[in-house]
């Protein structure tokens, strides 16, 4: 998987396409991140004490990865993600300016 936690990210599409967020965590056995803000669900939560009401709370869903794009940090545009290798050290790179994430 290409995108790690912390990448600045934009959603290619689904219902928050063009949005941007950051990369909170990734589960790369689904091929899926958890964006910050983004892909809300709501979900129900009971009351927890008696006399308490309860309540609908949103949260934030996995979404695939190939719905994402990763912003490079130095053109600040989206990009594929190539890779390259240098004797044992394997670094990440941006297929439009070709610079190193």
């Amino acid at each position: 998987m290409k995108i790690k936690k912390g990448d600045s990210i934009i959603v290619v599409s689904g219902k928050d396409r063009l949005k941007k967020g950051k990369v909170l965590k990734v589960f790369p056995k689904q091929d899926k991140v958890l964006i910050e803000g983004l892909n809300l669900r709501k979900k129900h939560v009971k009351p927890k004490k008696s006399g308490e009401k309860g309540e609908t709370i949103q949260v934030s869903v996995p979404i695939n990865v190939s719905n994402v794009k990763l912003i490079c940090p130095r053109c600040s545009q989206p990009a594929r993600v190539g890779c390259k290798v240098v004797g044992k050290n394997k670094f990440r790179t941006c297929k439009k300016c070709y610079q190193e994430i």
